[in-house]
């Protein structure tokens, strides 16, 4: 009797360990796609089971309940769960978990994007490059829960759904895309305190190779070529579009990318609503720090982008990243930036560790992992957005959040004095080695703006189609650790050896640190001997 009981409890034993085994368990914690002013699409990863349930509402007791989909991940019990929250407010905030059976999450916030109409600020984050190093194995969640986590919780005060809105990633989320357990272990687990309150969009990088995991994983805006769904896409947050492109090898050069985007460009033109676009890609146009990582296709979207700023007077920026340090530069002729936000996990590229070149189009290069926070004005009257860099040093120097750059820029144009010529005056005779264009003190009617650069040029012709002699400079540029700019006077510039016997034009005018460009001064002649 005692042997049957015996084997009567372990039967019982068995049994529950059985049952408790097929009971799912959430491997991904829940993660926000494609925010609406009126919808939210919730996801989640659990280790069996096909039920997908989302119970939510405008306080922590929930009430409401949402059934989803699920779907395989891995060819095996694993499921993906997607579940689309309908029917909610604009710029409210809500609660929500998620359930598999009995596998249950916490309780998260997630707050719904504004129309442009409602005025409201916001602000986004991105970053990117986090794939693992095994040097720095725990550096995606140091820039995540101490950085982007903590700084916010520092600068603002309330819940991180009300001072975030949305969180970009221009690429290279894993080492290797087509490895199942990256995504899991280096990519959601680190960061799902911030992608469970704040809705993420990812663009592929070559890491993530074109892996089907990625396309399971993310559930991004569904406006993009049909035949290409999630390659790329864009999506509206109060007054801002983000437009999400593919740089890599096999799409960088498809017409259809190219015809996309100009018909989304042409529309957003006559968008009233849109005062900015942020454009982000993987692969830069030129870098600093690594010219091998360089791509000429990406150029052709800087192209396009800074015809649209220059059309519309609606400034635009492209994110990148590829080269794993931070850089911020501008277009020379256009309300346009260029802002690469790695990185924020794979290891560094360090000054002198690769080829680079100074490049006249970037100001700040640095070699440091970080994040970059946009803070965007929804003021109808008079919007702007601020890029600010912030930085958790490298292996040299550690930074705790510290802030490295800023830039503000105003979709209104804010024109500064034109400059006045002063040396050579009219008709003055130089020497053919070359003289030195002065102008007069930089003027603004704005409050707090200041010379930030100097275009100059010289020619033969009073039309200035061709060129002798060009010039434009920055008021810093901080290369190689050194600003090349220190201490350089942007009201002058010396001139190349000149032709003897000759009448030569010039003019120049002033920028202020904002992107704003004065008039072309007043057009003065000089001769050489």
């Amino acid at each position: 009797m005692k042997k049957i009981n015996q084997l009567l409890f372990y039967f019982f034993v068995g049994t529950v360990l059985a049952v408790a085994q097929e009971q799912p368990q959430i491997l991904v914690q829940p993660y926000l796609q494609d925010a609406q002013p009126n919808s939210i699409i919730i996801k989640w990863e659990t280790s069996s089971g096909e039920e997908s349930i989302v119970e939510w509402g405008t306080t922590e007791k929930l009430g409401k309940k949402t059934q989803g989909i699920a779907y395989d991940v891995n060819f095996s019990d694993t499921r993906i769960h997607e579940v689309k929250l309908t029917g909610l407010q604009r710029f409210t905030e809500y609660y929500y978990r998620v359930r598999t059976g009995k596998a249950k999450s916490d309780i998260f916030q997630f707050k719904t994007p504004p129309f442009a109409s409602d005025e409201e600020s916001f602000n986004i984050v991105a970053m990117s490059d986090m794939q693992y190093d095994s040097q720095n194995p725990n550096k995606f969640s140091e820039m995540v829960n101490e950085g982007v986590i903590q700084y916010l919780e520092q600068e603002f005060e309330g819940k991180l759904p009300e001072n975030l809105a949305l969180v970009m990633i221009p690429g290279d989320l894993v080492a290797t895309g087509s490895n199942y357990s990256q995504w899991k272990n280096h990519f959601f687990d680190p960061a799902q305190k911030l992608f469970a309150q704040v809705p993420v969009y990812p663009v592929l990088g070559n890491h993530e190779r074109n892996s089907v995991f990625y396309f399971k994983y993310f559930s991004l805006p569904e406006n993009g070529t049909p035949a290409y769904a999630e390659h790329w896409w864009y999506k509206d947050y109060g007054n801002t579009r983000v437009i999400g492109l593919n740089s890599n090898e096999g799409y960088r050069d498809l017409r259809e990318q190219y015809e996309w985007l100009e018909n989304v460009l042409a529309e957003t033109e006559k968008n009233d609503a849109i005062d900015f676009v942020f454009a982000q890609l993987h692969h830069p146009h030129k870098s600093e720090l690594w010219i091998p990582g360089e791509e000429e296709s990406t150029g052709k979207v800087v192209k396009m982008l800074e015809a649209f700023s220059t059309k519309t007077g609606k400034p635009s920026i492209h994110f990148f990243g590829h080269t794993h340090g931070y850089s911020r530069g501008q277009s020379r002729d256009h309300k346009h930036l260029w802002v690469n936000v790695a990185s924020a996990g794979g290891a560094i590229d360090n000054w002198g560790e690769f080829e680079g070149r100074d490049y006249d189009e970037f100001t700040v290069t640095q070699d440091e992992y970080g994040f970059v926070m946009v803070e965007v004005d929804g003021n109808r009257e008079d919007p702007k957005f601020t890029i600010k860099r912030i930085s958790r040093g490298n292996e040299e120097d550690f930074r705790d959040n510290e802030l490295r750059d800023s830039i503000t820029i105003w979709r209104k144009e804010r024109k500064p004095v034109a400059p006045m010529p002063l040396i050579p005056k009219e008709n003055e005779v130089v020497s053919i080695e070359g003289t030195t264009l002065k102008a007069g003190a930089f003027e603004s009617s704005h409050q707090g703006t200041f010379h930030a650069a100097s275009h100059r040029q010289v020619s033969e012709a009073k039309d200035f189609e061709k060129l002798a002699f060009e010039s434009w400079k920055q008021h810093e540029n901080w290369y190689y650790k050194e600003n090349r700019q220190k201490n350089d006077d942007l009201t002058d510039e010396k001139t190349r050896r000149l032709k003897p016997n000759t009448t030569y034009f010039w003019r120049v005018r002033y920028r202020d640190q904002n992107l704003n460009w004065s008039d072309w001064s007043q057009i003065t002649s000089f001769k050489t001997k």
